[in-house]
């Protein structure tokens, strides 16, 4: 029997952050704690994936932008929609914060968020970047661009809730796991072959408390 949260708990996490966990176990406490240490788990389990997507995503965009344009800080030429413009500025100013005094573009792709990469993929951008360039960053899709930004999207989601340290255990995660290598697949085959040899989430998923089975969604 796994004990219920010990008395240190409620000032450490709060029990405001615990009671997601108690309503999705019933009140029951000892399953609570359960799943809060499996929450933690899991969302660790996915860093692998989501890393290997975010990084492929955004050089594989970032390549293509790179030619079509005929420089590498591309985003100085292309029309970005504001907000997006306002995220490279950003990026530039963590640079320079950081001591960066003159970030090469490398820098400054490596500074920018997952979810720039998926806004590149948004219709206002059909004509200047879907159709003449990226849709080439997906050699093995075959779809319409909006599914594809979809996907992407809910993933910029899942990743957010996990580094912003909340419950993800509603979620229909193996649908997710399959969508992360689904979309590897479309950048890269080989990187989701790669992955699988290290990638912990299916061992985690089918130790889920049993308690908490219920309450996945997509």
């Amino acid at each position: 029997m796994v004990p219920g949260p010990p008395e240190w708990f409620g000032r450490t996490f709060s029990t405001p952050r615990f009671e997601p966990y108690l309503r999705a176990s019933s009140g029951d406490a000892t399953s609570a704690w359960r799943l809060y240490r499996w929450n933690i788990e899991v969302s660790e389990a996915f860093y692998g994936p989501l890393h290997c997507l975010e990084i492929g995503l955004r050089n594989a965009e970032h390549d293509r932008l790179r030619s079509r344009y005929g420089r590498a800080d591309w985003w100085t030429v292309a029309p970005l929609r504001q907000h997006d413009s306002c995220k490279i500025t950003k990026a530039l100013e963590d640079l320079r914060r950081k001591g960066v005094r003159a970030p090469s573009a490398d820098d400054v792709v490596a500074a920018t968020t997952f979810g720039l990469w998926v806004s590149l993929l948004s219709r206002a951008y059909d004509r200047h970047f879907w159709v003449p360039t990226l849709h080439r960053a997906f050699p093995h899709y075959s779809g319409g661009r909006e599914p594809l930004r979809d996907n992407l999207q809910s993933m910029v989601l899942l990743r957010n809730r996990i580094m912003h340290h909340e419950p993800i255990h509603h979620r229909h995660l193996s649908a997710d796991h399959a969508k992360i290598h689904r979309l590897l697949g479309y950048l890269q085959p080989p990187v989701s072959t790669w992955l699988k040899g290290f990638d912990r989430v299916p061992g985690i998923l089918a130790r889920r408390p049993v308690k908490a089975r219920g309450d996945e969604s997509a």
